[in-house]
């Protein structure tokens, strides 16, 4: 809302404060004190004024200056009885300093009769010779001067009572319009920052609050333009946050801080409001108010296009410093607040971050504080955690162990919290719980901090150390024995070809005697066994070279269980097969794969066999969710395998089987194969009963596969 600025031409008269008769009645002018009581702008009351002092001092003419404490210098603001008011500074010469200067010394008005040769400009303001000079002065404040000029010297005595009495009516409307104006300002401004906080209050949006103050403030200064400019210390620039004109404003828009040519940069680092770019024939002018909060910068208000009159520029400074300082207070707690959120979400978002469960409590024996981890391992909300006893979500050991230590004092500092580790029913696991003191800051137990790590991953990492370490040991074992067993199975090789070759030639020419036939039968039998022993021991030492191709797993499975099928329904073996056609291909060895099944079916068909009942052999293959292996299982409804059998059925010439059933060569050379291949088998019992082997081996990537595709067409 435009306000109204004092007048700086005042040349016309008013009634003399003398009896008249209007109508037939007698009319008195108003004194001065019904004036200022009754008048709401000084610009209706200083006609007054200017006209009680012509009456009183007999002079013919008044000029009032108003000091400016920014400045120091004397600014006339208004005059009666003068041709021209001019309202450029009063810039005083040494000899006119000095008699304004003693007159504010000695607090009393100063007759200057010759003031067209002493004071010359005062004289030239006036168009007089003689000038009587009224300080203005409240205390220590000095408040401004009045001159009043005299065509001729007038006696002394006849102006220096009642000059004072003048200067004291001045000074009372001055300040009592000064004070009302303060606080008709005062209600502007609690007015558009209650707008302002209003919104802060429902948004939490400094941005959005800043629209609403900017047009506010451009209708309270009648300015054609606000803006404001928020300082942001990490990048050193002002950025254009808020504007009351939408054409103007694009929110980002930002200019460095040390950009002398930007009025936001410049007026940020001065201490009060300023006005800039006033010049020439300027209707308008810029207005720069600095934001400063506790020791920092925080941004600057632009008023473009604020119509200034000359004389006013104190009231107008006055008014955008307090405009300033409100907007600052509003500001900095608003940033604050930011900046607190943005803490309080980082910490959030840190507490959360944390795998390991924690969980504070107070002295009470109730949570106050869980991270997500901890929330998500009761199953519950942290809100539903929060204010509940700690006894409903720990486990008796722990709960005890908590009270324990909310008994005993507090630990020293620098020792070190206490950990121990704990099977926990509520939290479900095994955890290495450390729990520490909750302190405030004078050094007093407020609670107690609990973070629980679980060692169910870890205890899971170390069983698969353990399963890495005993195949590693299963594979120098076998690469141990397959060096051992490659350097003699060649020597044993050779004899054992040539008894059976000799067996075989004395039982085709029959030149033994009839009844020694089942001798040399078993002696034949058992020369072709050790044969195969030495067989496998060759297969085992790997003397033999993979021939890898693209392998079809189906038709591997296909052709053991073809060839495994009369057996299994001699002695009442159900074959099952859970697998489709479509698998994807295997890079192997078709014989050495064949192999590896053929032996585990027919360990699956003793298994069963021992039992003497019917059972079951499934075989099933998938594809791994990832897509690069192919799992296959063998699962019998036999017996199933031993505790203390399964750590060693790898082992080469471990066998359960009676002496001469087994050479405990078989599942040895099967764990070799697979490796080779660069797959994983694994033995296990099935839950329902019998024995599970469980093989994967690497898939043929699908590029080779569409190659593979090619070929066969």
């Amino acid at each position: 809302m435009p306000r109204d600025t004092r007048t700086r031409r005042l040349t016309r008269s008013v009634p003399r404060a003398e009896s008249t008769k209007q109508g037939g009645a007698e009319t008195t002018a108003p004194p001065i004190v019904s004036l200022l009581a009754g008048m709401a702008r000084l610009i209706d009351v200083l006609p007054h004024l200017h006209q009680h002092a012509i009456d009183v001092t007999g002079g013919r003419c008044t000029l009032l200056f108003e000091h400016n404490p920014r400045t120091g210098v004397m600014q006339a603001t208004s005059g009666y009885g003068l041709d021209v008011l001019r309202t450029d500074p009063w810039i005083a010469d040494p000899e006119e300093a000095r008699l304004a200067e003693e007159a504010f010394r000695r607090r009393a008005p100063t007759l200057v009769a010759e003031a067209d040769r002493a004071p010359p400009d005062l004289a030239l303001r006036l168009g007089s010779r003689s000038v009587l000079v009224v300080p203005l002065v409240q205390g220590d404040e000095r408040i401004g001067m009045l001159a009043v000029g005299f065509p001729d010297p007038p006696a002394a005595t006849a102006t220096g009572d009642n000059g004072s009495e003048v200067g004291d009516v001045f000074v009372t409307a001055l300040q009592l319009f000064r004070y009302r104006q303060r606080d008709e300002l005062q209600r502007d401004l609690r007015e558009l920052i209650d707008e302002f906080s209003g919104s802060l209050s429902a948004t939490l949006n400094l941005a959005a609050g800043l629209d609403i103050f900017c047009h506010g403030a451009k209708r309270l200064f009648g300015a054609d333009r606000t803006s404001v400019w928020i300082h942001d210390r990490r990048t050193r620039q002002v950025v254009l946050e808020a504007s009351s004109d939408p054409a103007h404003f694009a929110r980002g828009v930002c200019v460095s801080t040390d950009d002398a040519t930007a009025p936001a940069a410049v007026a940020m680092r001065r201490v009060r409001a300023e006005i800039v770019s006033r010049s020439g024939e300027a209707v308008t002018s810029m207005v720069t108010v600095p934001l400063r909060g506790c020791r920092r910068a925080l941004g600057t208000i632009v008023f473009d296009g604020v119509r200034v009159e000359a004389g006013s520029e104190l009231d107008l400074l006055d008014r955008a410093d307090e405009l300033g300082r409100q907007l600052s207070s509003a500001v900095e707690t608003m940033q604050l607040i930011e900046d607190l959120v943005q803490s309080r979400g980082e910490l959030e978002n840190t507490f959360d971050s944390i795998a390991h469960l924690v969980a504070v409590a107070d002295r009470q024996g109730r949570l106050v504080h869980v991270n997500q981890a901890f929330a998500s391992r009761l199953g519950r909300s942290r809100d539903e955690l929060v204010n509940c006893p700690v006894a409903e979500c720990l486990g008796p050991e722990l709960v005890a162990w908590l009270a324990a230590n909310e008994s005993a004092g507090v630990r020293p500092e620098g020792q070190s919290p206490t950990t121990r580790e704990i099977v926990d029913p509520v939290l479900k696991g095994q955890f290495v719980v450390t729990l520490s003191d909750l302190v405030n800051r004078d050094r007093e137990r407020a609670g107690s901090v609990i973070v629980a790590r679980d060692l169910t991953p870890q205890t899971r990492l170390e069983a698969e150390q353990e399963e890495l370490r005993k195949r590693l040991t299963q594979s120098e074992k076998l690469a141990a024995l397959g060096q051992f067993v490659a350097g003699i199975a060649h020597e044993l090789n050779n004899p054992l070809q040539g008894v059976l070759g000799h067996l075989e030639l004395l039982r085709a020419t029959d030149a033994f005697p009839k009844q020694l036939r089942p001798e040399v039968q078993t002696i034949y039998r058992e020369a072709d066994r050790a044969a195969k022993i030495v067989r496998n021991l060759l297969v085992f030492a790997g003397t033999r070279q993979l021939a890898r191709r693209p392998v079809s797993l189906a038709a591997v499975l296909q052709r053991v269980l073809a060839l495994r099928a009369p057996a299994c329904r001699a002695v009442g073996i159900e074959l099952v097969r859970h697998y489709d056609q479509k698998l994807p291909r295997v890079q192997s060895d078709p014989l050495l794969l064949h192999q590896v099944f053929l032996n585990i079916v027919m360990n699956a068909e003793q298994a069963i066999a021992a039992t003497e009942r019917p059972g079951r052999i499934e075989i099933s293959a998938f594809v791994a969710n990832a897509g690069d292996r192919v799992v296959a299982t063998v699962r019998d409804t036999g017996s199933g395998i031993p505790p203390e059998v399964l750590p060693r059925i790898f082992e080469p010439f471990y066998t359960t089987k009676e002496v001469g059933q087994g050479t405990g060569l078989g599942l040895a050379i099967v764990f070799g194969i697979v490796q080779e291949h660069g797959g994983h088998i694994g033995a296990a019992n099935h839950p329902d009963g019998g024995a599970v082997f469980t093989i994967e081996l690497p898939a043929t990537p699908a590029s080779a596969r569409a190659a593979d595709k090619v070929a066969d067409a």
